[in-house]
């Protein structure tokens, strides 16, 4: 599907890196392997393609208890996979700070400064 997606992109003059493509991700509750179904696809779309991923993140999770943590865990690994666009809940510290932990991990905040900003926010919110 994700490749006539963006051959008909192709068609209208869109660029594959202006193409965003969801694999869609099955939530834990209904199959046990969902979390590696959507990691794999990921990283195939991305490898043969080259194009953004999104995907709601929380999907993963439903059904379960303890939602946040399982979504912060996906998060960080689906970013590690290739997810670009994931669609998330800002308001939940954790997976915000599952995605800064990932983008740091992954090279992608120069000397931690993204990381670090954060951290002293939180300090001082906490204060």
């Amino acid at each position: 599907m994700a490749k006539k997606i963006i051959e008909r992109a192709g068609k209208l003059g869109i660029s594959p890196e202006d193409v965003v493509i969801d694999p869609l991700v099955l939530t834990l509750g209904a199959e046990h392997r969902a979390g590696r179904i959507a990691l794999d696809a990921i990283e195939m779309i991305v490898a043969e393609f080259g194009v953004n991923i999104t995907l709601g993140a929380s999907n993963i999770s439903f059904g379960m208890p303890d939602r946040r943590a399982i979504n912060a865990a996906f998060i960080a690994m689906a970013i590690h996979a290739g997810l670009t666009c994931p669609i998330v809940n800002p308001l939940h510290k954790e997976v915000a700070m599952a995605i800064l932990a990932a983008d740091l991990s992954m090279g992608r905040d120069e000397w931690g400064a993204r990381w670090i900003k954060a951290y002293r926010q939180r300090q001082k919110a906490a204060d």
